[in-house]
């Protein structure tokens, strides 16, 4: 049975819960588990969770845990559909108010920090667009291809250039387009933030597991996903959409890719994910570190203890 929420005067803006934390810190169990008791709803913030058919290197919430609550923004997007920060925010915060609607507890869970960021604090407008500089990027594109623009991106702002896809042509151009108008790199820009979210009363609830026993998770995780047919369904996606799909450059699909054109064996697959995994959940907790007024429990989302104490602060919030 759902527990009440604190009675708030009128005056007040509603509550939204953000659960961040690192790869395989047990942020969906801790979602559900204060979905149920709070009367509330999930909204994905897991850029590559908003992909369809990309299931198994994704770690997305089960068919079953999603009949445990309702679930937003997961398999939103076509595989080949590029989705920026900025159109999650937009997307997210039209979600946010539909939830506020219905009087329920928005529960904003996942841990890609750009989108969190854009959708808490708002992005940059940016420079304005230089035409010029765009078609020599294009030309560039046509004459070198898309990775040429990849490898100057990555010299500009490698932060930006981990998080593009080395086909995405249009986004790469913007982004370079950024470095060089704004003489500096695009993410520092975008962490500036503009139009932040309003009407709601922000609690921010982070995961911080011991490095050990986080690196033990991520590893039984990156296993599983293998043993589960990660490398299969890869094959069958790129049979579907070639190099077209933004996702094939995501941890665990990437290497999957490197088993597919037999640059790794599947042992060697496994143990390079498990590292990819494992130096993502570090770059997550320096990101999240810079979130503003974060409560950090020191333990897994499924832990009974951390999830006792996730829902006092709910209550007291």
């Amino acid at each position: 049975m759902s527990e009440s929420l604190p009675e708030q005067e009128t005056s007040q803006d509603p509550l939204l819960v953000v659960i961040l934390g690192p790869t395989a810190s047990g942020k969906t169990s801790l979602s559900l588990g204060l979905a149920q008791r709070f009367n509330g709803e999930i909204l994905n913030c897991d850029s590559v969770a908003l992909y369809r058919e990309f299931d198994i290197g994704t770690a997305k919430p089960t068919p079953e845990e999603r009949s445990q609550a309702p679930h937003h923004l997961i398999d939103v997007a076509e595989p080949t559909q590029s989705v920026t920060a900025g159109e999650y925010a937009r997307q997210a915060r039209q979600v946010l108010e539909e939830i506020r609607s219905r009087h329920k507890l928005p529960i904003v869970v996942g841990g890609t920090g750009l989108y969190l960021r854009a959708l808490l604090n708002g992005l940059f407008a940016g420079p304005r667009r230089s035409e010029e500089l765009r078609d020599r990027l294009r030309d560039r594109a046509t004459a070198k291809g898309s990775k040429h623009l990849h490898r100057i991106l990555l010299n500009l702002d490698p932060t930006a250039a981990a998080r593009i896809h080395a086909n995405d042509t249009p986004k790469l151009i913007r982004a370079i387009e950024v470095c060089l108008t704004a003489k500096a790199p695009m993410t520092e820009l975008l962490e500036q933030g503009t139009a932040p979210l309003t009407g709601f009363r922000i609690l921010r609830i982070g995961l911080n597991p011991g490095r050990q026993a986080l690196y033990q998770h991520i590893n039984q995780r990156c296993l599983k996903m293998f043993e589960n047919g990660l490398v299969e369904e890869t094959k069958d996606l790129f049979q579907k959409y070639g190099d077209t799909a933004i996702p094939l450059a995501a941890l665990g699909y990437k290497q999957s890719m490197q088993v597919l054109r037999g640059e790794l064996t599947r042992s060697q697959a496994l143990e390079a994910a498990q590292q990819a995994h494992r130096n993502y959940a570090k770059r997550q907790m320096t990101w999240f570190r810079r979130e503003p007024d974060v409560q950090w429990l020191p333990g897994f989302g499924n832990d009974e203890a951390i999830q006792q104490e996730a829902a006092a602060l709910v209550t007291r919030s």
